[in-house]
């Protein structure tokens, strides 16, 4: 089985050399670099990446373009910051091999210090809230995810800032799909945090999840 690994970057240099190698066999990593200045991009082509540049700026826009470049049957997401294990991507992508699932989250058991209080409580008013809408019994949105490649497309996701993760699931859940958790490792990210590692990122991932609730 070919799988593809969508891996939004932005400057995250210092990571990827890590994360590439710990890629599967058989799970061929997409880089989008979106708007790096630390040469992430042209790192990970000569790491053996296939790089995809995505001028419109946006976690959402990033995964997207992913996503359109993917040609395998089954794609994943994966943070590129060196918090997330891509050897578990195994794990994550075996109830979709199973065919016992068609989105696949990999709900995070962190190291001590790895998800800040902040982000770990905004992370759960999430679920909650999905819980009261859906019916969803999730306990993490899951950064490391897996789903079948045209399905996704099927869902028509619009959102191209940090709603994505979140739109995601709740337009699954409309299209009755199988949503399961599978437990990943979460550690410590290499280098600073541009989104949930600050009260500012959270915040404004929020408004922007919030915005997909609406």
């Amino acid at each position: 089985m070919t799988v593809d690994v969508v891996l939004p970057v932005l400057d995250e240099a210092q990571a990827l050399p890590w994360v590439l190698e710990r890629m599967p066999p058989g799970y061929r990593p997409i880089v989008v670099d979106n708007g790096s200045t630390d040469g992430s991009g042209e790192l990970a082509a000569r790491l053996g990446a296939t790089v995809v540049t995505e001028a419109r700026r946006g976690f959402g826009a990033a995964c997207f373009a992913g996503l359109s470049a993917a040609s395998a049957e089954i794609v994943c997401f994966v943070d590129a910051d060196g918090s997330l294990d891509p050897s578990e991507l195994v794990r994550v992508t075996g109830p979709l091999a199973a065919d016992e699932a068609d989105l696949v989250l990999g709900a995070r058991a962190a190291e001590p210090g790895a998800w800040p209080l902040h982000a770990r409580v905004a992370n759960r008013a999430i679920a909650l809230e999905l819980r009261r809408r859906a019916g969803l019994r999730l306990s993490d949105l899951g950064p490391m995810r897996a789903a079948r490649r045209l399905d996704l497309l099927s869902l028509g996701l619009e959102d191209r800032r940090f709603g994505w993760p979140l739109e995601m699931v709740v337009r699954a859940a409309q299209a009755k799909w199988r949503i399961r958790e599978v437990p990943v490792t979460y550690r410590a990210r290499v280098g600073r945090s541009k989104v949930t590692g600050t009260v500012r990122g959270t915040l404004r991932t929020m408004n922007d999840m919030a915005r997909v609730l609406r």
